[in-house]
């Protein structure tokens, strides 16, 4: 026989003597509390009963609970109603958690009803049997809200761009096959003419600027079309959103810049000591800011580094490793074993603002002469282009959660040619020499000069 494996238990595996859990709705909860019967040893005595989700009714809960002398709360994960319970019933000293509901209902031949649901969350409270979701302390969480609305106003600024370039293809104006992108400053004055009324496609084509002079010819055609009335009355109106979205978006890049600075965590620590604002950045320091530390990897800049420390935070503890971290974000397979086989399943969905900044920091990345860029080119050979970038992605991802474990870590490039050093010379020879052998010919080998 077999030598068993002994497997610790985690800590929210823990049995838990008292517990409450919550079912949420959008105006209610159904409240379950599952503690020692008091006349009944050994039993057990569970209470259901549904609460407001107000503001009172969930602080008087929050109270009751603590009478009682509950030990975890277990609140279920709907939609954003969760929030309104989970931070009143923390900040009355509870321990809470959130749980995904996908993973705590799927019970097949369980009726469905609030009541059930409610006094099912509390025995897998009692037992353990739940996985906590992350939620970030108080600090992160209002840095994630800047930096989320930062990102959906890019997106959305992106689509007024679109629509814009569309409206000019109506108007039979091909400026954007000839410039780069429509946001240019030469673009700009072009736009700005044709709206005030400028119609000659020469004057047009004469306001461009620096390297796009050299392309008159080219945009006197472009720049010939029908643009009349109604798309100058159009375009005004698009470009004006544009500007007042462009306004938001610095407004709130200040603001994270603020928020960061002013988390003691984010902070960098001078030579002699000194930390706050600004510390780190000197010659003389130990230890740089968390940004900064974040910006020197391949791929990640001041903004991408800004939404890492809002989607994961700065307290690596949470995250008892780099797979730890991977597997949260969804950034690795998940692995399906039966018997003997082995196989990989789907990623999952993730957190979707932090795989967008990881994919777009593996993209840059990739195109780079460093250890990440050599890293995607070997792997995009054998398994495409998607998966190379994922496998750049969770290698920054490990990369981060080191820097941010050990805030004296520094970021250093193994550089494009790791992998070339660490191949087995002799190794590959026999490799070539057996495959042009089995091809019919004799191989002498002579070392170069």
């Amino acid at each position: 026989m077999r030598e068993p494996q002994e497997i610790e238990d985690e800590e929210h595996e823990q049995v838990v003597e008292r517990v409450a859990a919550i079912d949420v709705a959008k105006t209610s909860g159904k409240v379950c509390t599952r503690v020692p019967h008091p006349s009944r040893p050994g039993r057990r005595l569970t209470k259901v009963w549904d609460v407001d989700a107000t503001t009172g009714a969930i602080t008087e809960l929050g109270d009751h609970l603590a009478g009682l002398g509950i030990e975890k709360v277990t609140v279920e994960s709907t939609s954003d109603y969760w929030r309104v319970f989970f931070y009143l019933l923390q900040a009355a000293g509870l321990r809470v958690q959130l749980v995904n509901a996908r993973e705590v209902k799927n019970v097949p031949g369980r009726p469905k009803t609030d009541k059930l649901d409610a006094v099912w969350l509390a025995k897998l409270t009692e037992r353990g049997m739940l996985r906590p979701s992350f939620v970030p302390p108080v600090e992160i969480r209002q840095l994630r809200d800047y930096t989320r609305l930062r990102a959906d106003l890019t997106h959305e600024r992106t689509r007024h761009w679109q629509r814009l370039e569309k409206l000019l293809e109506d108007a039979l104006i091909k400026v954007s096959s000839v410039a780069s992108t429509l946001d240019t400053a030469s673009t700009r004055d072009m736009l700005e003419a044709l709206i005030a009324g400028q119609r000659d496609p020469k004057v047009l084509a004469g306001l461009a600027r620096g390297r796009m002079r050299s392309k008159h010819a080219a945009l006197v055609e472009a720049l010939t079309g029908r643009f009349d009335d109604h798309h100058a009355e159009l375009a005004r109106m698009l470009l004006d959103q544009i500007d007042a979205l462009t306004a938001q978006i610095t407004k709130l890049t200040a603001r994270i810049e603020q928020l960061i600075a002013a988390i003691p965590a984010a902070q960098g620590v001078d030579a002699d000591g000194t930390t706050g604002p600004g510390a780190g950045t000197g010659s003389g320091a130990v230890v740089l800011p968390a940004v900064a530390r974040l910006d020197e990897v391949t791929g990640i800049g001041l903004g991408a580094a800004q939404v890492v420390i809002a989607e994961i935070g700065l307290d690596m503890r949470v995250f008892d490793s780099p797979a730890h971290l991977v597997s949260w974000a969804k950034l690795c397979p998940r692995t399906i074993q039966s018997g003997a086989t082995t196989r990989a399943g789907k990623t999952g969905k993730g957190n979707p603002y932090l795989k967008a900044v990881l994919g777009e920091a593996a993209a840059a990345a990739a195109k780079t002469d460093t250890f990440l860029g050599e890293r995607y080119r070997r792997i995009v050979k054998r398994r495409g282009k998607r998966k190379a970038l994922v496998a750049v992605a969770r290698s920054i991802l490990v990369i981060v959660w080191h820097l941010l474990a050990d805030p004296a870590a520094r970021y250093a490039d193994l550089g494009a040619g790791y992998y070339a050093s660490r191949i087995d010379k002799g190794k590959k020879a026999r490799n070539h020499i057996r495959q042009l052998e089995a091809l019919g010919f004799t191989v002498t080998l002579a070392p170069a000069a």
